[in-house]
């Protein structure tokens, strides 16, 4: 079987991770394959900021907690409720992906080079999760004042994270729905 395929077929969303900070090497190619990922227009209207700092990610979290808590629904309002609720799993490293606002088809870009990312991080044995609730970081002014220490640039909104470290499970591919193809031929 083809590489890539091998790589697509064993990725799993993992979200029990290791201490160990991954290595600066594995991270950067991970980087180099999100931003080659397709873009309309090849306009690049995306940013990442990678935050590797413990003290930064439990602080994002407490702010994303305390948002969900004081406006989620009730689903989320019960996970964050929980003494384990992490955010991003405990991971070492966390990419946040946003874009800028006013860019033509930029979610479409940035689940590109999410997908990239975490098929980059697969390739290379080290796990992944894509995030979307962490977009309640910038539901209070609380959150909003991180924009600059993490340096989302003026313009650019939050579009997903993704949590990143050596894995410390692996979960069974869960049953898929072969119910959503259609063929016109």
């Amino acid at each position: 079987m083809n590489e890539t395929i091998k790589v697509i077929k064993k990725r799993r969303s993992i979200r029990k991770f290791q201490a160990e900070q991954i290595k600066a090497s594995e991270l950067q190619e991970i980087l180099d394959c999100a931003i080659l990922a397709p873009n309309a227009m090849n306009q690049q209207k995306w940013h990442f900021t990678v935050i590797q700092n413990k003290a930064v990610l439990d602080r994002m979290v407490e702010i994303i907690k305390e948002n969900i808590l004081n406006l989620g629904n009730d689903f989320m309002k019960e996970k964050a409720g929980l003494p384990s609720y992490h955010t991003f799993y405990n991971a070492p490293t966390v990419i946040l992906i946003s874009a800028l606002e006013e860019a033509p088809w930029v979610q479409v870009d940035c689940g590109l080079a999410a997908e990239n990312i975490t098929l980059a991080a697969e390739a290379q044995n080290i796990g992944s999760c894509v995030i979307a609730s962490s977009r309640m970081l910038f539901a209070s002014e609380k959150g909003n004042t991180m924009r600059k220490e993490l340096g989302l640039p003026e313009g650019y909104n939050h579009v997903c994270t993704i949590a990143l470290g050596y894995k410390n499970e692996s979960p069974e591919t869960p049953p898929r729905n072969k119910e959503v193809f259609n063929y016109v031929k």
